[in-house]
């Protein structure tokens, strides 16, 4: 099949695109990436439904924004692949089929007697209707309602994706996204992932949250700032690194009161050792470190994170484009092939990378209405 796949994360910065040939196993062919910025108009509403979703109470019906928002989230994901497709030269008739991720506005993962709640907002079905090519969406929901963690779901593509590229394990695959997440492959299908931390989250919250801008760009702010050991251990102190893999994070599940205090600078800095030094507690706790690290995602682009991973893990830090991969398409192309595998009816979450008792399907398939 010929796949589009579509992600937008949680930094509310661009929708990715990228095309797939795949049957779900197997990658033939690599067609044309890219994103375009989203507009403040669904940043803006994207914004208002998670701030709702975080004030939303179990067993209470879900806030009337999701609505809207799911249906602006759609439109800006039409109006983005029009402009790619076109620029490429390809029409929705040579498109299989859609794989769309959706707007995350709430995560949260399962706890003693309580499953996970997981929201991403999309409307499949306007999509499909626009489109007139089927849509897989809805990713999690399946995971998560039978006692996974819905995330990470990008390990099966990574793996798929090592291979692809003739790369051998132990090898493990980092994505730096608003929330860190890291697969591991020990060789043959033995794959294992968690998010290990925040990615760029928590910098990007601390610098609009400071009037700086929305992101720290090129590291900035972080290049000039000292690391605050003190403020660095008690964010490593979170009960999360101590709890066993698989697991998974909400980009609003760590706090930047501990930095209230700190200059700009240091705050960045310490966070970026933050994004690091969790990292590294996800190694020790699997147990030993991989032969080589590929870093995938935004958080590449930001040189002292990149320059973190060097110093902090005594482990080869490559990027995505050393081995040529795109590394800003990854997780687009990911949802391409979960697309593809949904299709088919393979399963896209695995005991070791979601916590689910066995691997399963998941994804739901909005049909164009005839």
């Amino acid at each position: 099949m010929r796949v589009l796949g579509f992600m937008t994360g949680t930094s509310l910065d661009a929708c990715d695109m990228a095309i797939l040939e795949t049957d779900g196993e197997t990658i033939s062919a690599f067609g044309p990436a890219g994103d375009r910025k989203l507009t403040e108009a669904v940043r803006d509403i994207a914004l208002a439904a998670t701030r709702e979703a975080l004030q939303w109470t179990r067993g209470t019906p879900e806030p009337a924004i999701f609505n809207e928002a799911a249906l602006a989230v759609a439109r800006e994901h039409f109006e983005a692949a029009e402009g790619f497709l076109a620029e490429h030269g390809l029409s929705w008739a040579q498109i299989d089929l859609i794989g769309m991720h959706g707007q995350t506005v709430l995560h949260e993962r399962p706890q003693e007697g309580r499953v996970g709640r997981t929201v991403q907002l999309g409307d499949a079905q306007w999509l499909a209707n626009a489109t007139g090519v089927p849509v897989a969406y809805d990713f999690r929901t399946a995971d998560v309602a039978a006692g996974g963690e819905g995330a990470p779901l990008a390990p099966i593509y990574h793996l798929a994706r090592a291979r692809a590229s003739g790369l051998e394990a132990p090898l493990a695959v980092l994505n730096v996204g608003g929330v860190a997440n890291v697969t591991f492959w020990a060789g043959g299908d033995e794959i294992a992932a968690f998010d290990t931390g925040p990615g760029n989250g928590m910098i990007d919250l601390l610098i609009q949250d400071r009037g700086a801008g929305r992101y720290d760009a090129g590291g900035h702010y972080a290049s000039v700032g000292q690391v605050d050991e003190g403020v660095l251990r008690g964010l490593l102190g979170h009960p999360y690194f101590q709890a066993p893999p698989p697991k998974s994070l909400d980009r609003y599940d760590f706090s930047l009161d501990s930095l209230e205090h700190l200059k700009l600078e240091d705050a960045a800095a310490t966070l970026v050792a933050f994004t690091a030094e969790a990292l590294k507690l996800g190694f020790d706790m699997m147990g030993g470190a991989p032969s080589e690290l590929v870093v995938c995602g935004g958080g590449r682009h930001n040189p002292e994170i990149m320059k973190a991973f060097a110093e902090r893990l005594s482990v080869p830090v490559k990027t995505a484009e050393d081995h040529g991969w795109r590394g800003d398409a990854i997780e687009a192309e990911a949802f391409a092939y979960l697309a593809a595998r949904t299709a088919r009816g393979l399963p896209i979450s695995f005991p070791k990378t979601t916590g689910v008792p066995a691997p399963m399907t998941g994804g739901r398939i909005a049909r164009p209405a005839t």
